[in-house]
């Protein structure tokens, strides 16, 4: 009855669209002489579109024309200064009366304007219509003005929300591509930084810009990356994410292979050591490949401050990277199985702290992690104004009411919460996210296998991260393999007089990056003076 109803429907089929049949065949259409036919062809492609607009104006006072554009993506004042009212007042310089008025000779003696070109198919009327130009068909051409008129309205330039410094640049990436790219060229005013454009899906026609150092980045990084973004068929294109997903290397890892940054100078500093980023309309976030493990624990921030203190920064953010891990795995282990590994007076105060508790480790540490989880997603999705209240009140309440309810000892309580605040050190937050997923499996094993289980799903991990490769490039590099100038800038961070070249595990094309650090050491000029102060 169904079928009788509504008609058998074909798997992987659908219904002809008279829209897109027509769209389709104008492809191929060329431009008309007769402005009245374009007219008609262009109201019934966009009938149903209320920010559709057309303008009939008389060229020179004497010829036919009309200027088509959205009205929802132009700047109106614009085509009224710089197009309408020069079109309709000059006069064009032509060499007998009867000459009709050509679209070069207008382009180049009467619109005083940058961005013009000239369409002689259908095709790229739409394209420009879509894209944000004016159209303007004059009586008697078979081509058409396309100006361009876009104007989008955009925030202002602030400091980055998931990347902040005590230290360093305030600025930051913004949604569109233009401001992004002019914050890269600010920093780096050399005419061998290059800017490739691509586009990607075939719904949204996202632009995309390829940036890199021309006379540094590897060649075959380059065209590897141009390769990848251009073999992604998809048909839309909303944010950097979907750039990231397509050209990584291994989808099913947890762990990032391609770094996300909202810092401009952070771009820059490694488009500078050889690698290649790349920026996508409409999203503040840049995309930096390739990437290697070490990156993920870093700020831009190391470098400005001395680098005794960042150093020891450093290792603070990776003993609690490591910490947030395995810390509550190794309370299960001690706890359950190993309880000789601590001192007795410990032991005795975990145990009495346990005795109304009527789960075992493993099952309330579990409940405890899944409790932090939902309280840090659920402050995530909240409104700012409630959600730094949420995260205090909530870990307080909810802390407090299972210990006194018996369901969560208190050492528990102060286990996971110093797991979570390990978490939290960790500057990039998709590796952040990794390591949280990753530290559910690691609490089951410990709590059915104990110490062993929890070793064997250490090794598995360093394993498989020690496989991961991110364009070529081994995930931990420069430990392995192993490359002691790259040692440098990994663990710890050398002084920048050290850092002599660039990661060789990029492959530049210039390795050095600097030659001889501080040409002269310093000295003292007011020591003679203060010699001269002391005889008086």
């Amino acid at each position: 009855m169904l079928f009788r109803l509504f008609g058998k429907q074909k798997k992987g089929k659908h219904n002809p669209n008279p829209y897109s049949e027509q769209m389709e065949n104008m492809k191929n259409q060329y431009i008309e002489s007769n402005i009245q036919q374009n007219r008609s062809l262009l109201k019934d492609i966009f009938q149903k579109d209320s920010d559709f607009s057309l303008r009939e104006f008389q060229l020179f006072g004497d010829t036919s024309a009309v200027a088509f554009f959205i009205s929802s993506l132009v700047d109106k004042e614009k085509i009224n200064r710089d197009i309408l009212q020069p079109l309709q007042r000059n006069k064009l310089n032509q060499k007998s009366p009867s000459e009709s008025p050509s679209i070069p000779s207008i382009l180049n003696e009467v619109l005083y304007y940058c961005d013009g070109e000239k369409g002689s198919d259908m095709k790229a009327v739409l394209d420009a219509l879509l894209q944000g130009k004016t159209v303007i068909f004059i009586d008697g051409e078979k081509e058409a003005l396309l100006l361009d008129t876009f104007k989008l309205a955009k925030r202002g330039i602030s400091q980055p929300e998931t990347e902040r410094v005590v230290r360093g640049p305030r600025d930051g990436f913004i949604e569109q591509m233009q401001t992004n790219i002019s914050l890269l060229r600010y920093r780096l005013p050399v005419p061998e930084f290059r800017i490739d454009p691509m586009e990607v899906g075939k719904k949204t026609k996202t632009k995309i810009s390829v940036c890199y150092l021309d006379n540094i980045a590897s060649q075959e990084l380059i065209d590897e990356v141009k390769k990848r973004i251009q073999d992604i068929e998809i048909d839309r294109v909303l944010d950097a994410g979907y750039i990231e997903q397509f050209i990584q290397d291994n989808p099913r890892s947890p762990f990032p292979q391609v770094q996300n940054t909202e810092r401009p100078d952070k771009a820059v500093g490694n488009i500078l050591e050889g690698r290649v980023a790349i920026l996508v309309d409409g999203s503040p976030f840049a995309l930096i490949v390739p990437a290697v493990f070490n990156q993920f624990y870093q700020t831009s921030e190391d470098y400005i401050e001395r680098y005794m203190i960042m150093s020891i920064t450093r290792l603070v953010r990776f003993m609690a990277l490591i910490f947030s891990l395995t810390f509550s795995s190794f309370y299960i282990t001690v706890l359950s199985f190993h309880p000789e590994m601590i001192p007795a007076q410990f032991v005795v105060a975990a145990s009495s702290g346990r005795s109304s508790v009527p789960f075992p480790v493993v099952v309330e540490v579990l409940l405890m992690e899944v409790a932090m989880e939902i309280l840090r997603e659920a402050t995530v999705r909240m409104p700012q104004q409630v959600g730094g209240a949420l995260s205090i009140v909530g870990v307080l309440v909810i802390g407090q009411a299972a210990v006194s309810a018996g369901f969560v000892s208190p050492i528990t309580v102060v286990i996971i919460a110093l797991s979570t605040i390990g978490s939290f050190a960790t500057p990039s937050y998709n590796a952040a996210i990794a390591f949280r997923l990753l530290k559910f499996p690691l609490i089951i094993l410990s709590g059915f296998i104990g110490l062993l289980g929890l070793a064997t799903g250490l090794m598995f991990i360093i394993n498989h991260m020690i496989s991961l490769r991110s364009f070529g490039v081994p995930y931990f590099s420069p430990v392995t393999p192993w490359n002691k100038q790259g040692f440098k800038d990994a663990l710890i961070r050398a002084p920048l007089r050290w850092l002599t070249e660039r990661p060789a595990e990029l492959y530049p094309q210039d390795s050095v990056r600097v030659e001889s650090g501080v040409k002269k050491g310093p000295t003292n000029p007011l020591a003679s003076k203060k010699g001269e102060g002391s005889n008086e």
